[in-house]
């Protein structure tokens, strides 16, 4: 599949037939009892099996232009609005092209979904699961490298990044889906006797899903969609521009593993005309997004002005980024401080929404950190991803490094603020940004406050009597709430810094970083302005996008309507 640059039609039908025929052929294959294990990161050590093969792969992928149609039922569609994804790194390259669909193209797409609707939300749920663990493991094994090398090229991720993503987190989503919905799925009510059988239905929810998905994970975007597709729903997926070809990529890879056309419809388009056409729709049933406070925002109240158009009230899922903060107490371990706050604050740079963007030390330790995470900082390789030795590459595209550029011009120009790494960027062939760390005098200052969304990282002193009164500041600073982290070994301060951050962040890290949640594991999400805190990667997720029908059967019909009291 992933040879060749498209899959067809007839190819797409004779693959629908297919997963039709597995599910007849599978239903002996119970998956009661399945548990899901997460996928073990490879090391891709120098002449290791996977590095050859990756090695390959880049080579392959960066040596082409994909080209990326629509893809509405089992009809692939080109129009004449193109546009083409480059690498960040190397603005020049262009590695895939694709069409933007218009508002008639996503109506029709609306109307086939509902036609794809009625067959497959009567699949019984392991049927459909026993296709997305079939996808899963295409993602761990046959098209583990094309999904690295088309995120790295494409995302700029270095070899770890990518693999945590686009390898291990996708398939973690895949597979602990199934597991999550197998145990949901278990409770059925009571029956007091043997007249009265009662019992729910787990139903998808009526109408169509759409997914509206980021650049900064390829296991969200390619998540997004399936999440409620799995439970009997149909999807409209919007990729990022600046992600398309790794999720073209899973897109195929769902399509191969028996996803009926019309199922997960992918579209591309821009956002404006995607989310008026959606949301004027009377068959919305919700939105799945991850992306920006003001995008989620507006597509809600979009929601609240076509409320009298709906057949039902559309539910919201929204992730929308943080700015996150560690904060040091007198008694940290130093070590754990300096390594976790320069993997959290950099990686990808920064455009994690988990990443650390402000921290907090007590002034008896400030000068030792300050001093030890410049000097680390200096040996940050910031370079091609292509490059094994490169801690992280350029940003996303131009837009987000004017936008970076834009608060690091700010720190070199304000009095209350002192550059004390970094501070140096260029665009003349990638989107390089320096990893910069910046201390200021106000804690409310307004790199204390937004989300700058890269590789800038805000220190602020405070005294270490204090730490209580600051702590509670911490909570106040900003409006967002997603993760944070603390650092503490004396155990009174923990309980106490445990207790003033019980509402701050919708994931918490004890002596650890703010980033790096694992499916399963630490199930994700934030609320406050960061989203609404769903936990993609728990077991509570999948119930957003289910409609459950209770259902009493009597086997002893009333035959009066009288009471016995009455007489």
């Amino acid at each position: 599949m992933m040879r060749l640059p498209s899959i067809s039609t007839s190819v797409t039908r004779r693959l629908c037939k297919l997963c039709v025929k597995h599910c007849a052929n599978s239903r002996a294959m119970s998956l009661q009892g399945f548990k899901a294990v997460n996928e073990p990161i490879l090391s891709y050590l120098p002449g290791s099996d996977e590095r050859i093969r990756l090695e390959a792969a880049l080579e392959k992928h960066q040596n082409q232009q994909v080209d990326i149609p629509l893809v509405v039922g089992d009809e692939e569609i080109r129009t004449k609005d193109v546009h083409y994804q480059v690498a960040p790194f190397d603005h020049q390259k262009k590695l895939a092209k694709y069409y933007y669909a218009n508002s008639d193209i996503i109506k029709k797409a609306i109307d086939v979904s509902q036609k794809a609707r009625h067959d497959w939300a009567r699949v019984p749920f392991e049927e459909k699961s026993k296709i997305f663990l079939k996808a899963a493991d295409l993602i761990s094994n046959e098209y583990r490298m094309d999904l690295m090398a088309s995120t790295m090229l494409g995302q700029g991720k270095t070899i770890i990044q990518a693999e945590i993503d686009c390898a291990a987190e996708l398939a973690d989503f895949y597979r602990f889906n199934v597991q999550f919905g197998l145990e949901m799925f278990k409770y059925q009510p009571i029956s007091p006797s043997d007249v009265e059988l009662n019992r729910v239905q787990y139903r998808g929810t009526e109408g169509f899903w759409a997914a509206i998905t980021p650049f900064n994970f390829t296991a969200i975007g390619a998540h997004l969609p399936v999440a409620p597709a799995i439970v009997g729903n149909v999807c409209l997926w919007k990729p990022s521009d600046t992600a398309m070809l790794s999720n073209w990529i899973a897109f195929q890879i769902l399509r191969e593993a028996g996803v009926p056309p019309g199922v997960i419809n992918f579209l591309p388009a821009d956002g404006p005309v995607f989310g008026d056409t959606i949301t004027s729709s009377p068959y919305l049933s919700g939105i799945n997004f991850t992306g920006s406070v003001k995008t989620f925002k507006h597509l809600w109240k979009q929601v609240a002005a076509n409320l009298d158009t709906y057949q039902s009230y559309p539910r919201l899922i929204g992730e929308c980024g943080g700015k996150n903060f560690h904060f040091a107490h007198p008694s940290g371990d130093l070590d754990a401080v300096v390594n976790g706050s320069l993997r959290s604050a950099f990686e990808y740079g920064g455009q994690k929404c988990s990443a650390c963007s402000r921290i907090y030390l007590p002034e008896s330790k400030a000068d030792e950190v300050k001093g030890r995470m410049a000097e680390e900082i200096k040996k940050f390789k910031i370079g091609s991803p292509l490059e094994a030795d490169s801690f992280f590459s350029a940003v996303i595209d131009d837009k987000a490094f004017e936008r970076i550029k834009g608060y690091i011009d700010y720190a070199q120009s304000s009095p209350k603020t002192k550059i004390i790494a970094g501070g140096k960027y260029d665009d003349s062939k990638g989107y390089y940004i320096e990893p910069t760390i910046v201390e200021v005098s106000d804690p409310k200052d307004r790199l204390m406050q937004e989300e700058i969304f890269g590789p800038v990282l805000t220190l602020f002193v405070y005294p270490d009597a204090e730490y209580k009164t600051y702590a509670n500041l911490v909570n106040d600073t900003s409006p967002f709430g997603l993760t944070g982290a603390i650092y503490a070994l004396d155990s009174e301060a923990l309980d106490t810094l445990n207790d003033i951050f019980r509402d701050s962040v919708g994931n918490y890290y004890i002596n650890d970083k703010s980033t790096g949640s694992i499916v399963g594991q630490q199930p994700f999400g934030g609320s406050r302005l960061s989203g609404t805190n769903d936990k993609a990667g728990g077991p509570y997720y999948l119930m957003k996008f289910v409609s459950i029908q209770s259902i009493k059967e009597s086997k002893s019909p009333l035959q009066t309507w009288k009471y016995p009291y009455m007489g």
